[in-house]
C-alpha cells in the first residue's frame, strides 16, 4: 500500500496541504518548534483523516491542538487506552476527536487521528515539541526540518506500510523563522537553503533572527547549522518555576541546565590510544548506489564509504584489533571474529572492501548488531563501533534498545549518509552508546567528519568528573541526571538539576575535571556564561530534561501505521568490450594513501612516484646517502603537508603514524632529507611543522 506523508483520508488519499508555518526557538543546547499546519477538504463528504508527520527522535511534544471550523481541540495526555476509548466514544457520539500516537517501533513516527472533517472545511494542526539539538564535528549545533515523512524499510514477515512521495509534488507554502539565543556570541547561522542574512538583536550578539528567503519550495530538508563563539566554554540556563506550581515540585522549583562541551590542550590530544577493538558496520542496501544530492559526479554513497573505509583502515594504529561488517537484507562480515591489526590483516580487509557493492537489499541492522554484541569483549580493548547507514528502518526502537543494553562494553559513533538517514536512528545509535553523530549530506565530504569521529575513538578519556555547587543557605540543588562517568573531546554532555528554595540570578558552582592518567591533580574549567530564561513559554528545559532522562514521562502513544521502504534494486546492462567506460581517476591523496603500509611507512618504488606526480628517477637520484627506508615516507609527508592541507582532517591520524615510524628509525639525517624531499617535490615545508 503506498500513499503520501501528511493528512490522509481512510482510503490512504491525500488531503490537500495548503500551508506549513514555522517557528524554530533555540537557546543555548535545546530548541523549541512550533509548527501550523493548514489542511482543506475540498470533497463533497465529510471524510475521517489520519495524519501521520516526522518528528525528531528525541523529541517531546509540550503542545498539540487543532482547529476544525470555528471548533478547537487541545490536547491532553492519558494513558494510551484510555485515550483511545475516549476517542472512539467522542466519534460513535458525531464529536470531533483527534487520537495523538508515537509508533511502537519508530519514536519519530507519530500518527493524529483527526476524526471527521466536514467538507468544504480546513483543519488547523498546531504542534510544539521541544528537543536538544546534535553537536557536530565541526562544533556547529544541527537542526533539521524534514521535507515529508522519509520513505522506511521494513523488514521481512511486517505487512502495511507506508511511504512518501517526492515533496516536489506536494505544493503548498512554507514559512519558516528561526530565534536563536545563548549566553554567547553567536557567530554565524549557515543552511543547505537560502537564508535571508542573520539579524543581531543586541550588541552583544547573543540574539538573532534569521528566516528562509522567499521562494524556497521546500523540496529537500531543511537543515541548519548554529555556530557559537567560545563554543567550548561552559554555560549555565536557569528557568524559572511555574508561579501557579506547588513549590518543590518539577514545574515549582527553578531549572538548571549546565552544558559541558570541553576542548583539551593540543598536548593531550597529540596522543591517541594504541588499543582497542574497532568494529565498522556498513551499509549494503541497494539504496546506497544512489547519489548523495550535490556530490560530485559519478560518486555513489557506496564508492565514498569505500574510500573513507580505505582511510580508517590506514589510520588505525599499530596494537589494536579490528573488524568489518556489512548489511542488507542479510549481512556478511570479513573475518569471523575480531583480528589484530597487522599488514596481513589491512591488505586483506582492503582487499575486500575494494568489492563491496550496493547489492544486499534492504536495511535490516538489527541481525548483524546481534551478532556483534554476541562476540565476547577482547580483554583491555575498548570496543569501538561505526555505524553507517543512508536509511531508516521500522524497528528502529528495538534496534537503540539494543545498542543501550551492550551501552557498558562499547561506544558507538554513527552516520547518516543523505537526506534520507533516520535522525531518530543515527542520534539514538550515538546518544543511547556514549559516542557521536554525524550527518552526511548535500555536498558534504564523508571521509572529514569519519576521521573526526576516529580521533575521539582514539583520544585519552578524561575521567573522575565532579560537579560541586556552592549555594546561599536555605537552597538546595538536586542533580536530576545520571552521573557523568566521563568527558570527549567534542562530546557535548548536559546536567538538569532542581533547585528548591529562594534563589535569584546568582548561581556559583565548580566543575572540576581530573585525569590522573593524562593531567594529574586538578584543573578548574572557566567561570561558565549565564543565561536567565524568562518565565518560559513552554518550560523548554523541563521538557528537554523529561524527554532525555524519562522522568516521569506519560506519552500518548503507539500504533501507527506501519512504514516499509524497500531499496533493492537490480539492473542488466551489458556492455561489448569497445565501449566499457573510462574507470575514473582515483584522487590523489588516497592514491598516496592506499600506499602506505599498516606500520606506517611508504615503500620507494614506480607507484609511490606516481601518486606523488614524478617519475622514479627524479625520486630516487635526490636520495640521501644512508637514509635508507626512511626517504619514502618523509616524502608522502611533506607531499600531503604541502599539497593537502585543506584535506588534513582526512590524512592527520596516518601521519601520526608515519611520524611515530620514522621516530623508531633513530636515523641521524632527518633535517636532510626534509631539505632534499621539499627540493623534489617544490614545497617549502618545516621539519617542526612535519612533527619530526
Amino acid at each position: 500500500v503506498m500513499s503520501c506523508c501528511g493528512l490522509l483520508t481512510a482510503e490512504k488519499e491525500p488531503v490537500p496541504l495548503k500551508s506549513i508555518e514555522v517557528e524554530l526557538e533555540v537557546r543555548d543546547h535545546v530548541a523549541t518548534l512550533v509548527s501550523t499546519l493548514l489542511y482543506e477538504n475540498k470533497e463533497d463528504k465529510p471524510i475521517e483523516a489520519v495524519f501521520v508527520f516526522p518528528l525528531p527522535g528525541d523529541a517531546a511534544v509540550c503542545h498539540f491542538s487543532a482547529v476544525i471550523g470555528q471548533t478547537q481541540i487541545v490536547a491532553e495526555v492519558k494513558e494510551k487506552q484510555q485515550a483511545r476509548e475516549e476517542y472512539d466514544d467522542a466519534l460513535s457520539s458525531g464529536q470531533q476527536a483527534f487520537l495523538l500516537e508515537e509508533s511502537d517501533q519508530s519514536p519519530d513516527i507519530f500518527s493524529l487521528s483527526v476524526g471527521s472533517l466536514p467538507p468544504g472545511e480546513s483543519a488547523s494542526i498546531r504542534l510544539e515539541y521541544v528537543t536538544e539539538l546534535a553537536v557536530q564535528a565541526d562544533d556547529g549545533l544541527r537542526f533539521c526540518l524534514p521535507a515529508v515523512l522519509n520513505p522506511r524499510y521494513q523488514p521481512q514477515g511486517a505487512s502495511v506500510q507506508v511511504t512518501s512521495v517526492p515533496a516536489s509534488l506536494v505544493p503548498y507554502s512554507l514559512s519558516f523563522s528561526a530565534r536563536v539565543s545563548c549566553p554567547r556570541p553567536i557567530s554565524k547561522v549557515e543552511s543547505s537553503s537560502s537564508l535571508d542574512p542573520l539579524q543581531y538583536l543586541n550588541a552583544e550578539k547573543t540574539q538573532a533572527t534569521v528566516k528562509l528567503a522567499a521562494g524556497h519550495k521546500f523540496d529537500r530538508d531543511v537543515e541548519l547549522l548554529i555556530y557559537y563563539t567560545d563554543a567550548h566554554q561552559p554555560t549555565a540556563v536557569v528557568e524559572a518555576g511555574q508561579a501557579s506550581a506547588k513549590p518543590g515540585t518539577l514545574m515549582g522549583d527553578q531549572m538548571l541546565m549546565l552544558s559541558l562541551y570541553p576542548e583539551f590542550p593540543p598536548a593531550v590530544m597529540s596522543s591517541v590510544t594504541s588499543c582497542g577493538e574497532i568494529i565498522f558496520l556498513l551499509d549494503r542496501s541497494g539504496s546506497m548506489d544512489f547519489h548523495t544530492s550535490g556530490s560530485k559526479q559519478g560518486e555513489s554513497r557506496i564508492s565514498s564509504a569505500r574510500d573513507t573505509l580505505l582511510l580508517l583502515l590506514k589510520s588505525l594504529p599499530m596494537g589494536c584489533y579490528f573488524n568489518i561488517y556489512s548489511f542488507g537484507s542479510t549481512y556478511e562480515h570479513v573475518f569471523p571474529k575480531s583480528v589484530e591489526y597487522s599488514e596481513k590483516m589491512m591488505e586483506e580487509a582492503l582487499k575486500k572492501v575494494e568489492e563491496m557493492t550496493a547489492n544486499l537489499g534492504g536495511t535490516e541492522i538489527l541481525e548483524p548488531l546481534e551478532h556483534i554484541y554476541s562476540q565476547p569483549c577482547i580483554p583491555n580493548q575498548p570496543r569501538q563501533l561505526f555505524v553507517f547507514t543512508d536509511g531508516e528502518v521500522e524497528n528502529t526502537k528495538e534496534v537503540i534498545n539494543l545498542v543501550k543494553k551492550n551501552s557498558g562494553s562499547h561506544r558507538c559513533f554513527s552516520f547518516g549518509i543523505g537526506e534520507g538517514a533516520s535522525t531518530a536512528l543515527i542520534n539514538g545509535l550515538a546518544k543511547e552508546g556514549g559516542g557521536h553523530a554525524q550527518f552526511i549530506t548535500g555536498a558534504d565530504r564523508m571521509q572529514p567528519k569519519v576521521m573526526q569521529s576516529l580521533r575521539f575513538a582514539l583520544q585519552p578519556a578524561v575521567q573522575d568528573v565532579s560537579v560541586t555547587w556552592d549555594l546561599p543557605k536555605g537552597v538546595s540543588v538536586t542533580v536530576l541526571s545520571p552521573p557523568l562517568t566521563a568527558l570527549f573531546q567534542g562530546q557535548r554532555s548536559l546536567i538538569y538539576a532542581q533547585i528548591s528554595g529562594q534563589v535569584g540570578v546568582a548561581l556559583f558552582y565548580t566543575v572540576w575535571l581530573c585525569d590522573r592518567e593524562v593531567q594529574p591533580g586538578r584543573s578548574s574549567l572557566s567561570e561558565p556564561a549565564l543565561f536567565q530564561s524568562e518565565t518560559c513559554r513552554g518550560h523548554w528545559v523541563r521538557h528537554a530534561l523529561v524527554n532525555h532522562y524519562a522522568l516521569g514521562k506519560k506519552t500518548i502513544r503507539n500504533h501507527s501505521s506501519k512504514m516499509m521502504y524497500s531499496d533493492c534494486f537490480i539492473f542488466a546492462i551489458l556492455f561489448s568490450e569497445t565501449c566499457l567506460p573510462e574507470q575514473p581517476l582515483r584522487d590523489p591523496l588516497l592514491q598516496l594513501v592506499s600506499l602506505q603500509k599498516a606500520s606506517g611507512c611508504w615503500l620507494l618504488d614506480a607507484a609511490l612516484a606516481a601518486a606523488l606526480g614524478k617519475t622514479s628517477e627524479e625520486v630516487e637520484k635526490p636520495k640521501p646517502a644512508s637514509v635508507g627506508q626512511m626517504w619514502a615516507t618523509i616524502l608522502a609527508l611533506i607531499w600531503l603537508h604541502g599539497f593537502k592541507t585543506d584535506a588534513k582532517e582526512e590524512w592527520e591520524l596516518l601521519a601520526m603514524k608515519a611520524v611515530s615510524w620514522i621516530h623508531a628509525q633513530h636515523a641521524p639525517c632527518v633535517t636532510e632529507c626534509v631539505e632534499a624531499g621539499n627540493e623534489v617535490l617544490g614545497c617549502s615545508v618545516e621539519k617542526d611543522s612535519l612533527g619530526l
